[in-house]
């Protein structure tokens, strides 16, 4: 199975493919899509639902996962966030690619077993059980593919369980 993460972001989305084969996960690619602070709104979510069709479409996940949406004490950048996952919501929906979501307390449980864990840890974590030399350049991309893991490690606990 191949689970494309999404860090949805307006300024950064990060992205990250794993792929499960035999009990054992490996990071097939990751990276950013970085939308321009000079743009207008339009632009930069033009730009971001282009770049997540073409990564979908390039990467071929079975299902895309994203962060799902909490809400913050700074409103702007919670409405921001949530345009962003619109846009990419209606890219999933136009490439046919299902699509789950996870809060972040979920997906740090699942990936460090703490729900409290830092950023530094889930990527030192996401290092570890993707068997990287060298982790990605960010900490989107890497939160990305953390997002990838807890869907892998759900569906495992959801098979066991029925």
């Amino acid at each position: 199975m191949r689970v494309l993460g999404i860090d949805p972001g307006i300024t950064n989305t990060g992205y990250g493919l794993v792929e499960e084969a035999s009990g054992k996960m490996r990071a097939l690619g990751h990276g950013d899509i970085k939308t321009p602070g000079s743009a207008d709104m339009s632009e930069r979510l033009d730009i971001l639902y282009t770049e997540v069709s073409r990564v979908i479409s390039e990467l071929e996940p079975d299902v895309v996962v994203l962060e799902q949406l909490f809400f913050n004490t700074n409103r702007k950048t919670a409405m921001a966030v949530g345009q962003a996952r619109g846009v990419i919501l209606l890219a999933c929906r136009h490439a046919g690619a299902p699509w789950a979501e996870y809060t972040p307390l979920q997906v740090k449980m699942s990936v460090v077993g703490n729900g409290n864990a830092g950023k530094e840890q889930v990527a030192y974590m996401v290092g570890a059980v993707l068997g990287m030399k060298d982790r990605p350049a960010t900490l989107h991309a890497c939160d990305a593919l953390a997002m990838a893991i807890c869907h892998l490690q759900s569906r495992r606990i959801r098979e066991l369980t029925g």
